[in-house]
C-alpha cells in the first residue's frame, strides 16, 4: 500500500520518548505520522514490564509503566497523529526533492523530516546458562515481568545487578512471601537512593554469588543453588519464582544499512539531534553523544531540540522554541 500523503515529521517508534515527540511536534503545528513495529504503543515499557515502577520522571515520584504510557498517549492524541502499528520500517529512500520515502513491512509512507525514536531497537533478554533453564521459561522462570501480583505469596529470587533487578526487588517485598537477590559481584549498579532502599528492607541480598542450578519438575522451580564466584561456598534456597535481570542484546537492524552514522547500536547525533543524513533527527535511546545518560526523561529533552530542529528545518524562519502556556488558552473556571 502507497499511502501518499505527504507529513511533516514522521516517528519512527511510539516507545514514550515518541509518543511525547509527537505531542510535542503537534506543539509546533506539525503534521505528523508515528510508524512502530509492535501492536500497541508504548515499546519496552508496555511490552516487557507494565507493572514497573519509573522513577525518572519529572512530576512522578513513582509511576508505573503502564499508567506512563496511558498518559503519554492520550497527551500525544491530542493532536490526533495518525500512528501505524505492527509495521516495521525497513529503508529509508530520500528522493531528488530531498523529502524521505518510508518503505515499511506494510506499505510507503512519505515525509519531509524524520525523528528516530525506536528506543535500542530489536531486544532479547541474556538467558541462564543452566542447561535446563529452558524448562522453566515462561511458567516460573522470568525474563519480563507483566503483573506484579502474580507473585503474591511467593518465594521469589531475583537475579542480577543493575536497575531493573533492584527495582523488582524491591516492588515484590510487599507481593511476595520471601525476595532473595544475588549478584555475581559485590556491588550493584543501581542508582544509589534505590540501593538504599535495598539495605534497609528485608530483601536477602546474596553476594557475589551466581546461579549454577535449578530442580524441579513440569516448569515448577522447586530449589536452586547459587554458587560464590570465585570461591567454594554454596547455598541451597527453596524457590517457586526466579526473575532474570541480566539486561537485553539490542539491535538496531535495517537501520544499520540506512547511510547514518551509527556508533555501537546507536546513531551518533550532535547538539541539534541531527544524524548524519539532514532532516533525520533522533531522540531517546536510539541516539549517542558523549556524556547521555540514559534515561527517558533524558529523551524527553531531546525529544524538544530534535522537533525544534526539525521545525526549523522546514521553515528556517521558525522559532527554535515555544513555550507551552503560549499554546493554550487559559481553563475557565
Amino acid at each position: 500500500m502507497e499511502n501518499h500523503e505527504m507529513v511533516d515529521i514522521t516517528i519512527i517508534g511510539a516507545g514514550p520518548v515518541g509518543l511525547f515527540t509527537s505531542f510535542y511536534a503537534g506543539m509546533r503545528e506539525a503534521t505528523v505520522k508515528i510508524i512502530d513495529s509492535l501492536p500497541e504503543v508504548g515499546g519496552q515499557l508496555a511490552a516487557l514490564y507494565p507493572d514497573k515502577f519509573i522513577y525518572d520522571v519529572a512530576g512522578f515520584p513513582g509511576v508505573k509503566a503502564k499508567d506512563l504510557v496511558f498518559q503519554l498517549h492520550k497527551q500525544a492524541l491530542t493532536f490526533s497523529p495518525t500512528i501505524c502499528l505492527n509495521e516495521q520500517v525497513q529503508d529509508i529512500i530520500q528522493p531528488e526533492d530531498g523529502t524521505f520515502k518510508i518503505i515499511t513491512s506494510k506499505g510507503i509512507h512519505f515525509s519531509k523530516t524524520i525523528i528516530l525514536s525506536a528506543g535500542a531497537g530489536a531486544f532479547e533478554p541474556r538467558r541462564l546458562k543452566i542447561d535446563n533453564a529452558t524448562e522453566f521459561e515462561g511458567q516460573t522462570l522470568h525474563y519480563f515481568v507483566k503483573q506484579l501480583d502474580s507473585f503474591t505469596g511467593k518465594r521469589v529470587l531475583v537475579c542480577g545487578g543493575g536497575d531493573s533487578a533492584v527495582d523488582w526487588a524491591l516492588a515484590l517485598v510487599d507481593v511476595a512471601s520471601s525476595v532473595t537477590l544475588i549478584h555475581r559481584r559485590s556491588e550493584f549498579r543501581a542508582h544509589e537512593h534505590s540501593l538504599t532502599q535495598l539495605k534497609e528492607s528485608s530483601i536477602l541480598i546474596q553476594t557475589p554469588f551466581e546461579l549454577t542450578k535449578i530442580f524441579g519438575s513440569n516448569g515448577q522451580v522447586e530449589n536452586v543453588i547459587i554458587q560464590e564466584v570465585k570461591g567454594e561456598h554454596q547455598n541451597t534456597f527453596e524457590v517457586d519464582e526466579i526473575i532474570v535481570n541480566y539486561g537485553f542484546i539490542t539491535n538496531i537492524g535495517p537501520i544499520k544499512t540506512w547511510g547514518l552514522e551509527t556508533t555501537k547500536n546507536a546513531v551518533h547525533v550532535n547538539g541539534k539531534m541531527e544524524t548524519s543524513i539532514p532532516g533525520i533527527f533522533a531522540a531517546g535511546d536510539i541516539c549517542s553523544y558523549d556524556g547521555k545518560p540514559r534515561l527517558i526523561a533524558t529523551g524527553f529533552g531531546e525529544a524538544t531540540i530534535a522537533v525544534n530542529h526539525a521545525k526549523s528545518f522546514l521553515n528556517p524562519k521558525a522559532k527554535l522554541s515555544v513555550h507551552s502556556t503560549h499554546l493554550f488558552s487559559a481553563p475557565k473556571h
